[in-house]
């Protein structure tokens, strides 16, 4: 018997900690489908990757194993599963005809979602659970997938060359922006009807993934845009969101 009570709390330690190396090895081999031109599969397995992710956090909160260590590997995994995958999909899907600028903007969203992890990482305690400091990099991940499968359904799309480019550096640079965006982690009607949320939330997965060539990229693209122009039209509200007393301090001596 007390052998275990010594045994649980490793396994309970080992399990959101799995979860994230199930994100992290679906990075990995969206990168070899991105190389070996299956564009689809690479999607699919990063949108598998995604639902991993947001697993670990949850199951590490409700199992009371919350830690540094786990907070660490999960931003290296995302690093690898919503940074660098989704490079390698754009590369060998839209930029590798365009040799160095290919490489360079390609590399530049991983650059930026790497920054803004550390950025993330840096200020965990400081910024409100409420929004994001800069577009999520999971969120930037799924909107390349969503992209990426809607040009698979309208080839067209691909041939929009310029199109391509700004789109990539679009998300990039609100990665490392200051633009909030709303988490809907202290929303009051996802408090108030958690079974209805859920079952509509494992509903809705459900649907993406049988419609997802149609339904990821335009949902990402509205949830981007509608940060964006919540922001823009609420500035007095939301201005000095991200600025911090012991900054302040600091900038002053």
């Amino acid at each position: 018997m007390q052998k275990l009570e010594r045994d649980v709390p490793k396994i309970a330690f080992f399990l959101p900690n799995s979860f994230t190396a199930l994100n992290m090895f679906c990075g990995f081999i969206s990168m070899i489908q991105s190389i070996n031109g299956n564009y689809y599969y690479a999607c699919v397995i990063l949108l598998l990757g995604a639902i991993f992710d947001s697993v670990d956090g949850r199951v590490a909160r409700l199992t009371g194993t919350q830690s540094p260590f786990g907070e660490q590997f999960d931003s290296l995994s995302d690093v690898i599963s919503f940074g660098v995958a989704p490079s390698m999909l754009l590369y060998h899907k839209f930029f590798i005809s365009f040799g160095k600028l290919g490489i360079a903007t390609a590399f530049f969203f991983s650059l930026c979602g790497a920054l803004r992890l550390a950025r993330f990482n840096a200020n965990i305690e400081k910024v409100s659970s409420n929004y994001f400091q800069g577009l999520p990099i999971p969120a930037g991940a799924l909107a390349i997938v969503g992209y990426v499968l809607f040009s698979l359904e309208y080839p067209f799309i691909s041939e929009i060359k310029f199109l391509n480019f700004i789109y990539t550096y679009f998300l990039a640079f609100l990665m490392i922006s200051n633009i909030p965006f709303y988490s809907f982690k202290g929303a009051e009607v996802l408090k108030k009807h958690r079974k209805k949320i859920f079952f509509g939330f494992v509903l809705f997965v459900v649907i993406i993934f049988i419609y997802e060539h149609l339904i990821l990229g335009p949902l990402m693209l509205t949830y981007i845009l509608g940060c964006l122009t919540y922001f823009f039209t609420h500035k007095g509200e939301l201005k000095n969101i991200f600025e911090w007393e012991g900054e302040k301090e600091e900038n002053e001596i």
